[in-house]
């Protein structure tokens, strides 16, 4: 066999090396990923009516926790209160999608995944 007519090691082994960065990454990415899940579900996340007057309390994982409702939202009628929660929520899971979205981002930050 003539010189620099090898099987083609050199390039193997370079796609093995390849192949174990890509399985390190993908490690990490999940072992981060449950840390950032259980991270998630300990958060409390409030979103609020316009006025102020209900509160929404979301987990991280936007999990409903709980609803706080101020004597003055009781005053108003049925559909007014349900405009108010409904505005509440709406805060509450813009909220939580950004902080999902923001955290996500840190955890594959300097990765250089395909596609994120």
């Amino acid at each position: 066999m003539a010189k620099g007519q090898g099987f083609g090691l050199g390039g193997s082994l370079g796609k093995m090396k390849e192949l174990a960065d890509a399985f390190k990454k993908a490690q990490q990415v999940q072992q981060g990923a449950q840390q950032l899940q259980e991270e998630l579900e300990q958060m409390e996340i409030e979103g609020k009516s316009d006025d102020g007057l209900v509160t929404v309390v979301l987990s991280g994982n936007q999990e409903p926790l709980r609803v706080e409702i101020a004597p003055e939202a009781l005053e108003k009628d049925a559909q007014s209160l349900s405009e108010l929660v409904a505005s509440a929520m709406k805060n509450a899971y813009d909220l939580s999608t950004e902080t999902m979205r923001s955290r996500m981002e840190e955890l594959t930050s300097g990765l250089n995944l395909p596609g994120m």
